[in-house]
C-alpha cells in the first residue's frame, strides 16, 4: 500500500487539486507539466508539499473555530 494514500479516500481529488494551486503559486506547474512529479527536485516537492500543509492548517483552524466544541465530539 502507498504511503501517500489520503486517510479519507474521498479526498483524494481535493488533495490533487490543492497540489496544482500550491504549485501555480509557487510558478512550478509548468516545470512539472514539463517534467512530471517524478522528475522534480527535492527542493521543489518539499515546498509544494510544506505550502500544502500550511493551506491544511490554516483550512483545519477555520473549520474548528466555526465548529467550536462540536468537531472534537465527532
Amino acid at each position: 500500500m502507498s504511503r501517500n494514500t489520503p486517510e479519507v479516500p474521498e479526498s483524494e481529488g481535493q488533495l490533487d487539486k490543492l497540489k496544482w494551486e500550491v504549485a501555480e503559486e509557487l510558478q512550478l506547474d509548468d516545470d512539472i507539466q514539463e517534467k512530471g512529479f517524478a522528475n522534480m527536485t527535492t527542493r521543489e516537492v518539499g515546498q509544494i508539499g510544506g505550502n500544502m500543509v500550511k493551506k491544511m492548517i490554516t483550512f483545519a483552524e477555520k473549520e474548528m473555530a466555526e465548529q467550536g466544541s462540536d468537531i472534537i465530539d465527532d
